[in-house]
């Protein structure tokens, strides 16, 4: 046997089938099998692999081994010539294997193979080929030298950015996204090292194989999409840690004593950095409006008093409203944040309502003020109108400037492009109907170059430059069933366009996949998919209601620790509802489709305890109804129902 792929697969079921569907065409002409190691994934990944690719192994966990063990079950199980580490979320093209195999066939002392990336914008992706991590190598990544240096052959060493990524190059280190190894090779320096969980692994195995002699090669003759970062944040906190850990591991394992303790500090002291850095970028990306609202509406009100003070000659006390302002601005934020006015994309109703939400609040609050404390009630109604037209002009500034993506509108109409068959095309248009995706505009376009147009199309493939620029279009969708792996990528290569979003539509399915950046945990529009309890205002309000219950119930605490039936369950959920890791109502474990609904936090009480007892179909229903239309009032009745069980 020539080829044996094996795919670890942990929770990314849509990815995981499109991958598949394109390694079953890769595979057409080359004698190969697959096998497929799922990670004990909790999605209904098993279950679709077993229904959809019977043809296939499948090793099923029971529970997450990580990437490491997962590929050598896989590797042990394998009895190709060479073996390919794929991972599930990848495209490959339909002649991707035969290059790749005709190239290690003319190059012997080639042990390992990588190819070039791109991601589910088009982007070149530039650990497609890398070199050795060492002290330096580690130093100018870890402190943005390698990022301000690209060209250097000193400074950008880590991603060998200084080398052409259209040419063969010998290098360092593969990506375990697609890591195409000599069995020979493997036999010689053994398997992945079990010791990383996840990430290193890949750098530790690439070592190895030169460190027995062989070569690695970055071959760019064809080229995989990579949504790269799907199972994954890039963005979180824990990444940075379990990253540069298992830096750490590959150092202690591989350079001298001294090497690898300059390396430990630098990483240790990289952690702190970039963690701290993550934290900033997260929390000022998520909230820089909302700051930016709060410091432009309490500098007008200071202007305001200041202008007051000035025409009616009443020095107000600079205490008062050095106490009093602020307290204004965060109650127009506060009412702004809660009216939606900050969810994204950003609709200017929701700011509107929630400034004259605030006003109406301040003013209430005003005439319960004493005495001492009212300076003036015009202040609140002018600091209103500054507010309002602040807000507004700021937002249309932020819009126009396209600032960190941020636009103003609704998120479901979007401008298309399909490219496929009439059949394929009508059949994607009524899978967005059902979606709450809005077509504004569809263009039809034609699979391949022909220039005989059927009735409705507005061109061929390749015009996609032109139609897209002549039609505004925002997202172009290719239906596998008609165009190539090949033509996607090239196509997806070539049109690299920030304002585009790109997504596919494999044969035969009920979902468009995608990904719009690195960070995302991938896009997808699927009849199954529901979205009622994911909405921002939804979460927004759960979330405030379970932090408000956790604060009335530790202020009721000596008397409800009388009550309910396990006291230390009890504190414990307390601490784990405040901190965010628990919901005190969630979806009820005895039902089985947990796979096809939207991910929440686990709740202390079920959506059904406020029933009874359910049978597990029942159980079943009710989640997708509590998903479906979720109301913050069942929640409470839940909770006041089973105020016993709150330890549970």
């Amino acid at each position: 046997m020539k080829l044996s792929v094996i795919i670890v697969n942990y929770n990314v079921k849509h990815f995981v089938e499109q991958c598949l569907i394109s390694v079953q065409k890769a595979l057409d002409k080359i004698e190969g099998e697959v096998i497929i190691v799922d990670n004990h994934s909790m999605d209904g990944s098993v279950e679709m692999l077993q229904q959809k690719f019977p043809q296939f192994q499948l090793i099923a966990s029971s529970k997450n081994l990580g990437f490491s063990k997962g590929n050598n079950l896989g590797i042990n199980q394998a009895k190709g010539e060479f073996v390919l580490l794929l991972n599930p979320d990848t495209l490959v093209e339909e002649d991707t294997f035969e290059k790749v195999i005709s190239f290690m066939e003319e190059h012997p002392d080639a042990g390992g193979l990588g190819v070039k990336m791109i991601d589910g914008k088009g982007h070149f992706l530039p650990e497609s080929k890398r070199g050795l991590p060492t002290p330096e190598v580690a130093f100018y990544k870890m402190f943005g030298f390698s990022r301000l240096f690209p060209h250097s052959s000193r400074f950008g060493k880590y991603h060998l950015t200084y080398l052409d990524p259209s040419e063969i190059h010998e290098v360092d280190v593969l990506s375990g996204a697609f890591m195409l190894l000599r069995k020979t090779a493997l036999d010689k320096v053994g398997l992945l090292d079990e010791t990383f969980f996840m990430y290193g692994e890949d750098i530790d195995l690439s070592y190895r194989i030169q460190l027995a002699g062989f070569k690695n090669y970055y071959y760019p003759k064809t080229q995989i999409i990579h949504y790269k970062g799907e199972s994954t944040k890039k963005t979180s906190v824990n990444y940075v840690f379990v990253f540069y850990r298992a830096m750490v591991i590959f150092a202690n394992k591989h350079f001298s004593p001294k090497n690898a303790k300059l390396l430990d500090f630098l990483i240790h002291l990289a952690i702190y950095f970039r963690a701290s850095i993550t934290l900033f970028t997260n929390f000022f990306r998520k909230g820089y409006l909302a700051i930016l609202d709060f410091v432009l509406i309490l500098i007008s009100l200071f202007g305001l008093v200041w202008a007051h003070n000035s025409i009616t000659g009443i020095e107000t006390p600079s205490e008062l409203y050095q106490l009093l302002l602020p307290i204004y601005s965060l109650v127009w934020v506060l009412s702004i944040f809660f009216s939606g006015g900050y969810d994204r994309p950003t609709l200017l109703k929701n700011y509107l309502l929630g400034t004259a939400a605030g006003t109406a609040l301040l003013l209430i609050l005003y005439s319960l003020l004493p005495e001492s404390y009212r300076f003036s009630r015009a202040i609140i109604l002018l600091g209103a109108v500054t507010t309002l037209c602040l807000g507004i002009m700021d937002r249309y500034l932020l819009h126009w400037f396209k600032v960190g993506g941020f636009k103003l509108g609704t998120s479901t109409k979007r401008r298309f492009a399909i490219v496929g068959s009439q059949d394929e095309i009508k059949r994607v248009i009524n899978l967005l109907k059902q979606t709450i995706i809005q077509p504004e505009f569809i263009a039809k376009v034609l699979p391949g170059s022909s220039m005989e147009l059927p009735e409705g199309f507005v061109g061929n493939m390749r015009q996609l430059r032109e139609i897209s620029s002549i039609f505004k279009i925002e997202e172009i969708i290719f239906c596998a069933e008609n165009v190539s792996s090949a033509n996607i990528i090239e196509q997806m290569s070539q049109l690299d366009n920030k304002s585009l979003d790109f997504k596919i539509a494999p044969p035969e399915s009920l979902f468009v996949i995608g990904s719009n950046s690195i960070n995302t945990s991938g896009e997808l529009y699927s009849v199954l998919n529901i979205n009622s309890i994911t909405k921002a205002k939804n979460l927004r309000i759960k979330r405030v209601l379970d932090l408000s219950l956790t604060l009335l119930f530790i202020a009721l605490s000596p008397i409800l620790l009388a009550f309910v039936k396990q006291r230390s369950g009890f504190v414990r959920n307390l601490l784990e509802v405040l901190i965010g890791q628990k919901s005190w109502v969630g979806y009820s474990v005895s039902g089985n489709n947990l796979h096809d609904l939207p991910v929440i936090k686990t709740g202390v009480l079920s959506c059904s305890q406020s029933i009874g007892h359910v049978s597990e179909p029942q159980a079943a229903r009710i989640n997708i109804m509590y998903a479906k239309d979720y109301q913050f009032l069942n929640d409470v009745l839940t909770v006041v129902k089973n105020i016993r069980l709150l330890g549970n």
